[in-house]
């Protein structure tokens, strides 16, 4: 039976490319489709969900502390291939339920975090699981939701742009000590960032080049602003793996690439986003 809450959630998390506003605004949130366990009918579902670099990412079955697991959960027992999309991107995945050390140290992390975790916990007798989500690889290029090449890349650079604030907002709470997860938060954002700007100096850029000889300065000076935020995203890495790393030094670390990146991204697309959409 259709969840009144949830449908508006979901609505809202697709028309807005998985920018939210009142409760969940600025939450890290998912829509996780699973298939049904017992109908075998595809169901969508909100989910919080904890980046945990690479290819994967978790999420915490913990139905706010309700005695039974959340249905999503029994169907990716039942059925571990899964559809995730996180506003910029829809993919598939393969579900692996944690177990022993590992689903305690991912659930430590998650509580150091948000304390909210430990209280869900305390209201129930099940031991709350955690759900490593991975990425399944596919050809091509990936499936970002818009419309347009042009839509893709505000669409991807809002994306970005909502991490780093998150990741801001983390750093200016808490004690004076670096999170496990928060590390966890800069690596994971870096090795992402990392990965969309290889993915343009390899594919989008030569492309815009191709058909229109005259954007060759931007697409230079854009090149040029990769390698200073690669060298930025590199001493951010450094900070926060650091072992005496406290979140001053991070905190500064991650104002210098907000800078550089806003900038580059705003340039980006005032620069591509016509040409791109012309392209088509």
């Amino acid at each position: 039976m259709p969840n009144p809450f949830n449908e508006q959630v979901i609505e809202e998390f697709r028309a807005n490319k998985g920018r939210m506003g009142g409760y969940f605004e600025g939450a890290r949130l998912i829509l996780l489709t699973t298939t049904g366990a017992r109908t075998g009918t595809p169901h969508t579902a909100p989910v919080g969900y904890l980046p945990d670099g690479g290819d994967r990412i978790l999420v915490i079955a913990s139905a706010g502390g309700a005695p039974r697991h959340p249905d999503w959960y029994r169907n990716l027992l039942a059925h571990p291939e899964v559809t995730v999309e996180s506003g910029a991107f829809t993919y598939q995945a393969r579900a692996e339920e944690l177990t022993g050390e590992e689903r305690d140290q991912a659930f430590a992390r998650a509580v150091e975090a948000d304390p909210g975790w430990a209280a869900y916990q305390e209201k129930t007798d099940r031991v709350i699981p955690v759900v490593a989500l991975h990425q399944i690889a596919q050809g091509g290029p990936p499936n970002i939701n818009a419309g347009s090449f042009g839509e893709a890349i505000k669409v991807v650079h809002d994306a970005f742009r909502r991490e780093l604030a998150q990741i801001r907002k983390e750093m200016s709470s808490g004690t004076s000590t670096l999170g496990a997860q928060l590390r966890v938060n800069c690596l994971t954002f870096c090795q992402g960032l990392h990965n969309h700007h290889t993915g343009e100096d390899l594919g989008m850029f030569p492309l815009v080049a191709d058909r229109h000889p005259e954007a060759a300065p931007a697409l230079a000076r854009l090149r040029e602003e990769h390698e200073r935020i690669a060298a930025l995203a590199e001493d951010l890495r450094r900070a926060v793996t650091a072992e005496d790393t406290d979140r001053d030094t991070a905190r500064a670390e991650v104002e210098r690439l907000t800078a550089e990146l806003e900038a580059h991204l705003t340039y980006e697309e005032e620069q591509l986003i016509p040409l791109l959409d012309a392209t088509v």
